[in-house]
């Protein structure tokens, strides 16, 4: 049924258990694309943080994306898939944003996407990337809670 699908992948339970239930969509015939997301980072006071290297900081986060998208792309490899990979760098998009436009322009059929169910309080502080998504996304989205 599906053909194209995007999985966004941030190196938690919670998405590997979204690229679990990807790889059985998929079927060995769909195409998957693992994408990570760099978010952006901020500094709280600029004069008690100067000494921060925001370029070593953001290189860092690439690194983290692309151990957490080689981690991933082995788990589809086991299941006798391929996937594409993607660190995404888009500094002052909103990550939901991110992972919208990229599954417009690689014209994914379905967003595949963890969830880690907070509520309350937990939710209002953090908010929820897969919520931003499933609300604005341009392709279907599937919600996989986390264990």
């Amino acid at each position: 049924m599906y053909q194209r699908i995007l999985v966004p992948i941030d190196g938690s339970e919670t998405s590997g258990r979204a690229l679990q239930e990807a790889i059985k969509i998929a079927d060995g015939k769909a195409q998957l694309r693992l994408v990570y997301v760099i978010e952006e980072g901020y500094a709280l006071d600029a004069e008690g943080y100067a000494f921060i290297d925001y370029g070593a900081l953001q290189e860092a986060f690439r690194q983290t994306g692309e151990r957490a998208l080689a981690q991933a792309a082995k788990t589809v490899q086991r299941a006798g898939l391929a996937a594409e990979t993607a660190v995404l760098d888009v500094p002052g998009e909103h990550t939901a944003n991110v992972i919208d436009n990229d599954a417009l322009s690689w014209k994914a059929d379905l967003i595949v996407i963890g969830t880690h169910g907070r509520s309350g309080i937990g939710r209002l502080l953090l908010g929820s990337v897969a919520e931003h998504v499933a609300r604005g996304a341009s392709v279907p989205v599937l919600l996989v809670r986390g264990g």
